[in-house]
């Protein structure tokens, strides 16, 4: 344990997931983004996710895409990506990206505290800590790392955030793959962590075809991470915590760039805007 901080770095890094998480997601669950990317000419909703998300990496190939979100089943990049590129640029779709998920900011957030010394230090504070990570290995982060960040610090803050967040992701597929967990078996996971049941009916997976989440499920089975019934086995449930764990681990580096105090004053400063967007679920 670092001795000069208050807490176990990987506190730290579970700490600053749960504040962020919130600014983040304004992205995927509030309009504005997506009435942005539609404005552009996307077709659909998951058009605009994977051509404005896949944006930072340029012009690479479904399969890269499909490697780097990794959660994806098969085919599902190749469904959007390059088609939501061939008359949209990648450039415009990140653009619009930034500008409708900081318009959500805006407006959840209200003037106020949108424009407060408390957001202005908070998207300082978190840019430090975005822009200070190594990125081998972090192929997302890497790509965001590419982007100029925003002037308005509102932008800057969802910028720096969802910079951190994508940093995260990279460390979260590495410990996964490490644990032999595909994308597909990671959502499994997921869901009996929260307490759906059967897992095949969790949101992110359900759509699938059932020869498939059939075949993923035996496969848990067989490695003993799951029971007959579809449940959490004690071997799977620590196999969850230990891709946790790790997650976090490999989420500290961009804040070993904040000394004690800063990282006490960003907490400080994020804890009314994750207040503030929690009390809306984001949207």
């Amino acid at each position: 344990m670092d001795k000069t901080r208050p807490h176990p770095t990987t506190h730290i890094a579970r700490r600053m997931f749960q504040l962020l998480e919130p600014i983040c997601l304004v992205t995927f669950l509030a309009d504005e983004c997506n009435e942005e990317l539609a404005a552009l000419g996307h077709r659909t909703y998951w058009d605009g996710y994977f051509a404005s998300r896949a944006a930072p990496l340029g012009r690479v190939p479904a399969g890269v895409v499909h490697a780097a979100f990794y959660n994806f089943a098969d085919g599902e990049a190749a469904r959007h990506i390059p088609g939501a590129w061939e008359t949209i640029p990648p450039e415009a779709s990140v653009a619009a990206r930034e500008r409708g998920s900081a318009a959500s900011l805006r407006r959840i957030l209200g003037d106020e505290l949108a424009d407060s010394p408390g957001l202005v230090r908070a998207a300082d504070l978190t840019t430090k800590a975005a822009t200070s990570a190594p990125t081998e290995g972090r192929v997302m982060y890497a790509g965001m790392r590419t982007l100029d960040a925003p002037g308005d610090p509102v932008a800057r803050l969802w910028h720096s955030a969802t910079m951190l967040r994508e940093h995260r992701g990279d460390g979260h597929i590495a410990a996964l793959v490490g644990a032999r967990i595909g994308g597909t078996e990671a959502h499994v996971l997921s869901a009996l962590e929260q307490g759906i049941h059967p897992a095949e009916s969790f949101g992110r997976i359900h759509h699938l075809p059932k020869e498939r989440l059939a075949t993923v499920m035996d496969g848990l089975r067989e490695r003993g991470l799951v029971d007959t019934d579809g449940h959490f086995t004690d071997a799977g449930r620590a196999t969850k915590q230990r891709v946790e764990t790790l997650t976090d681990e490999l989420a500290t580096p961009p804040y070993d760039a904040l000394s004690p105090a800063e990282l006490d004053e960003l907490i400080t400063e994020l804890e009314p805007i994750t207040a503030t967007l929690a009390a809306t679920g984001s949207q």
